[in-house]
């Protein structure tokens, strides 16, 4: 609608609006935070949970609304069939810009549970973000590396037992846990210093959604395995608010949990050999699926 202003006077608006979406859901998000400290009894908090979910549309819908005033970008989406917004899932996804965050919420809203993430205890204390994501039920995990563990053994498991107990919630609140495996946003620069078998994608880290799966193993409902396709592989998130991605595409297919996804990620090694294969072979068939896409969309041009 507003496509003939020129691009940086599109991406500056997008990006005050995208703000004002945030600050006008934030306000009710706090009262329901407020409501949440003082009502402490199950019932209560599963009724507050589910209207932040019902909120966290209304943001969405206000995305909508913004990305529709400021673009005109094509919208390929495939692959929800099967999906329903009252499972548990975990999401894996490829991550190629900051905008990856709207994209998904715009895809799945309505048709999967409330997207959510895993954030590290220390992001509580971040201004307005961190209490935000507590009101919202978005779990806070200690997340210690192997040099740690072998410093203070007697913490062994303790992240897991504490994750565990994070996401009991999610027995009575619908959710899909996000995961971007590669670990950060896809660069040219990243890519070649890593020397990525994948065309169009970095090295995926297998611990994290093993650790999601170990959390979370006795309410998932499946897997929703992700791939967002922008123009270029290094999309930025200011192209995203300027709408110059003509056309962006979403595949989505749900895979089953199977017994081979579960084990101790951390002390088997042969769990972690077989798990690191399956999620390789699963970034092997994103590269692919990419490459046709890219492929396709030259051919159309």
């Amino acid at each position: 609608m507003l496509s003939f202003l020129p691009k940086p006077l599109i991406g500056g608006l997008a990006v005050v609006l995208y703000i004002l979406n945030l600050i006008y859901i934030s306000v009710f998000l706090y009262i329901i935070g407020f409501f949440k400290l003082i009502l402490r009894f199950k019932p209560a908090q599963n009724f507050l949970d589910n209207s932040i979910a019902r909120l966290t549309i209304l943001w969405c819908k206000g995305h909508n609304l913004i990305m529709w005033l400021t673009t005109k970008t094509v919208w390929d989406i495939q692959g929800l069939e099967g999906i329903h917004p009252k499972g548990r899932y975990l999401m894996l996804s490829n991550h190629q810009s900051w905008a990856d965050i709207i994209v998904l919420f715009k895809v799945f809203h309505g048709k999967a549970p409330m997207l959510r993430y895993f954030l590290k205890r220390e992001l509580i204390w971040v201004p307005l973000v961190g209490a935000a994501c507590w009101i919202s039920s978005f779990p806070f995990m200690n997340r210690y590396s192997r040099e740690y563990l072998e410093k203070h053994p007697e913490k062994k498991g303790k992240d897991i037992e504490i994750t565990h107990k994070a996401c009991e919630r999610f027995k009575d609140i619908p959710t899909t846990m996000i995961n971007f495996a590669e670990g950060t946003r896809f660069t040219d620069i990243k890519h070649k210093r890593q020397k990525s078998p994948f065309q169009h994608l970095l090295k995926p880290k297998a611990g994290g959604a093993a650790f999601v799966i170990s959390a979370m193993d006795d309410i998932l409902d499946g897997i929703i395995d992700v791939t967002i396709a922008y123009p270029k592989d290094e999309a930025s998130a200011w192209d995203f608010f300027c709408g110059r991605h003509r056309k962006i595409s979403v595949y989505a297919r749900l895979l089953p949990l199977t017994d081979e996804l579960r084990g101790n990620y951390q002390d088997d090694r042969e769990f972690r050999v077989q798990f690191q294969k399956w999620i390789n072979e699963l970034w092997t068939e994103k590269d692919n699926l990419l490459e046709q896409t890219h492929r396709d969309n030259e051919t159309k041009q």
